[in-house]
């Protein structure tokens, strides 16, 4: 008998894209496989049961996927962390480093309340900086994170250290070596 499937199993690396030298992991095979994909959320929300959270925010544009089908195991509301513009209304804003530049996310100034309870999700967690930059967000509107929740690691590009440095509960399904 065959081992059962993990989270990692589903997910296709791409050589070579967006450019040479780069294996992206893909994780719109894991979305796409229903079992896949519902295994995802499971242990994405495992860590945090019996935990308050108020709202889970989602950064662009995968965690957005990610962010609402935990949102909704939870029955809490969802926030998009977005590009800048993307958003209508009163927004604030945080610029952060790329690996080729800057970059700069938004939130709505209403989207959290003072004490709310925060779980951040994304597919990936790679350097750090989108994630940095959405955590910086919700703690300027008051929210309290109680963790940072990602399906693929990429530990050599030091994003979970970053993130603990911060001060935060890193929770990833798998890792990938070598970016």
């Amino acid at each position: 008998m065959p081992e059962p499937k993990t989270v990692k199993d589903y997910i296709r690396t791409i050589v070579d894209f967006p450019h040479e030298g780069i294996m992206f992991r893909d994780v719109t095979t894991l979305f796409a496989d229903p079992r896949g994909f519902r295994m995802a959320i499971d242990q994405l929300l495992n860590p945090y049961a019996g935990l308050r959270i108020d709202k889970v925010v989602g950064l662009e544009a995968r965690g957005f996927i990610l962010g609402g089908a935990v949102a909704h195991q939870l029955s809490v509301g969802f926030v998009p962390v977005r590009k800048k513009g993307k958003l209508p209304g009163a927004v604030i804003s945080e610029e952060y480093t790329l690996e080729y530049g800057e970059a700069v996310v938004e939130v709505h100034d209403d989207a959290i309340t003072a004490g709310e309870k925060i779980l951040i999700v994304d597919d990936l967690l790679a350097t750090g900086g989108t994630a940095e930059a959405g955590i910086r967000l919700v703690e300027r509107l008051g929210g309290e994170i109680v963790g940072c929740a990602f399906v693929v690691d990429l530990p050599d590009l030091g994003g979970r250290a970053r993130l603990e440095k911060l001060g935060m509960d890193v929770h990833a399904l798998c890792a990938f070596g070598g970016a």
